[in-house]
């Protein structure tokens, strides 16, 4: 692998010498409650003088966030001069229902979608059931809205593979599927080793896909929360080991994660990525420090 870094990073101590050379993009879910939303623009206006490529906003397990969801994302169009990009599934909603939810978003001015096939709703045994009138997969839907309307898409990618994916192969062949529909990027899932991203970026470029391929990067805040969202994601045992007795201890639980994810981060970085994709759990503190430490500054900070 090659190392990316500057003389003076490489011999420097962690992150010193890093010249920010990166772009970074933020998730954020919609807010259930008064406090939830005082929490979610607080983090919106601590991350946008990092200047984000883009913020996506997520849409709810089968489709219950969705006004929310649309409400988020019309007023950072309105308020903000970020570029949002609207989580969009196939769950629970016909093809109809989701062209009505496209145009609503175009006529609002947003330009980014993040197509999914979102995750099976409660009490169909774990398993995706397809609307009756609605699209079957990802793929589906993203050569749906690329006919609505000239969106750019991003769709998800699993370097550990899909839970219900019957071997990598059959996912990767999913992915392709998508890029070929019209997606522009892919967003992994998170992962906690560096390899594990390089490998699976060189089995897609081996099965022809050549869109961005950005890293999503999850600042472990709880390992249980973790466990229940990573799907087919290895937990390493060492990762374990760090949080070893920080159940009930939040301030150092989070400056673990911090750094964990920071580590992961430079590695990253010295294989030559420069793009990074972080959910935030509407927290922006980590995300902010993340990005300190790969040299990136806020805009009123830069000479």
């Amino acid at each position: 692998m090659t190392d990316c870094l500057s003389p003076i990073a490489a011999d420097a101590p962690l992150f010193a010498g890093l010249p920010g050379d990166i772009a970074v993009s933020f998730e954020f879910f919609p807010p259930r409650t008064e406090a939830m939303d005082e929490q979610l623009w607080d983090a919106i206006g601590t991350l946008a003088p990092l200047d984000p490529a883009f913020v996506s906003v997520t849409y709810g397990a089968g489709g219950s966030t969705r006004e929310r969801t649309h409400a988020t994302v019309a007023r950072l169009v309105r308020e903000t001069a970020l570029v949002p990009a609207a989580h969009l599934t196939c769950v629970g909603a016909s093809r109809g229902e989701i062209a009505e939810i496209a145009d609503r978003y175009w006529e609002a001015g947003v330009r980014h979608i993040v197509a999914l096939r979102g995750d099976p709703q409660p009490g169909m045994g774990g398993q995706f059931a397809p609307h009756p009138d609605g699209y079957a997969n990802a793929a589906a839907l993203v050569a749906g809205l690329a006919a609505r309307h000239p969106f750019d898409l991003s769709v998800a990618a699993y370097p550990e593979g899909h839970p219900e994916s019957p071997s990598p192969q059959a996912d990767l062949d999913n992915l392709k599927r998508k890029i070929d529909a019209g997606a522009t990027r892919a967003i992994t899932q998170f992962f906690f080793s560096a390899e594990t991203y390089f490998r699976f970026l060189d089995r897609a470029l081996a099965a022809g896909i050549t869109v961005p391929i950005l890293p999503g990067i999850m600042p472990v805040t709880n390992l249980a929360g973790i466990r229940r969202m990573g799907g087919n994601t290895a937990i390493p045992s060492w990762l374990e080991a760090m949080f070893t007795g920080l159940d009930d201890r939040a301030g150092p639980r989070a400056l673990v994660a911090a750094v964990v994810a920071a580590d992961l981060c430079r590695r990253l970085y010295e294989g030559g990525v420069r793009d990074f994709h972080f959910y935030t759990l509407n927290r922006a503190d980590q995300a902010f420090a993340i990005c300190q430490l790969l040299g990136l500054r806020p805009r009123d900070s830069q000479s």
